[in-house]
């Protein structure tokens, strides 16, 4: 990569919520490595997720960032560095109270199958769990899906590990719990996605990564995240059975033999 320093005003989505905030950071991190004049200014309203593809390519917002799939490779110009180190692809179930004893005889992905999960119908994850012999019920409403396991439509909702204690804590006139001994782990990452032609932009980012990986400072800013750190103590990886499934869908550049990228349960 060159030395040439690309500075601009770089505009994204309006920043909202905790997850939101930390890709925030991690994409200042970057530019601060690698073209510290330039400023990222966020739009005023919040873009619907919808409109965020279309409004990348035609470069009304500079950049924006969302778990990989077929539909942004083929549009979008991928940063290939996963932004939040795979923790999408590590999943923590939602289950109903009271029936914990039913998951902890589960010890391989056989005995998993004979329960039914719960997905967003458009999610990329659904077709995961498919293809690897999961029965899925699905919603287009993702806040369906926990009146739909408290009701008895389906047994699990599988969450990414920052996700289901707040999510349980948030429906407490449902009868739910986060189950103590399973995790699902699958290739699954989060890229910044650009215009196809923001080739300075996308050299800029991805020098600005790569040299915030070997200095360490993104590996101190990701697990330094209230939220991260959270999600590191309740989910207590070293006491839960992993079960890996591959992902049918993982673009053939992802940098899956990189193993300072992606979260590493056991050192946890």
């Amino acid at each position: 990569m060159s030395n040439r320093v690309y500075a601009q005003n770089i505009k994204v989505n309006k920043v909202i919520g905790e997850k939101e905030e930390l890709v925030f950071s991690i994409l200042q991190l970057a530019l601060q490595k690698s073209s510290p004049e330039s400023r990222i200014i966020q739009m005023n309203n919040e873009i619907p997720v919808g409109r965020l593809v279309e409004e990348t390519d035609a470069g009304r917002i500079d950049l924006m960032w969302a778990g990989s799939s077929k539909e942004l490779d083929n549009k979008l110009l991928a940063v290939r560095i996963p932004l939040l180190k795979g923790l999408l692809g590590h999943r923590i179930f939602i289950i109903r109270d009271g029936e914990q004893t039913r998951f902890d005889a589960i010890k391989e992905l056989s005995q998993l199958s004979r329960y039914s999960a719960g997905m967003g119908h458009f999610w990329g994850s659904t077709r995961v769990l498919r293809e690897a012999g999961l029965p899925v019920e699905t919603s287009v409403k993702y806040k369906n899906l926990f009146h739909m396991l408290d009701g008895g439509r389906f047994d699990y909702f599988p969450r990414a590990a920052h996700e289901p204690w707040s999510e349980v804590k948030a429906h407490p006139d449902l009868s739910l719990q986060v189950e103590k001994k399973l995790l699902l782990i699958y290739p699954y990452a989060m890229y910044f996605y650009l215009k196809k032609s923001s080739l300075e932009l996308h050299e800029t980012l991805s020098s600005g990564l790569e040299l915030a990986i070997a200095d360490g400072s993104f590996d101190e800013l990701f697990f330094s995240n209230p939220m991260i750190k959270s999600a590191v103590e309740e989910s207590d990886f070293s006491q839960r059975t992993v079960m890996r499934i591959a992902n049918p869908d993982m673009h053939p550049d992802t940098p899956i033999e990189r193993a300072e990228l992606w979260l590493d349960v056991a050192s946890l």
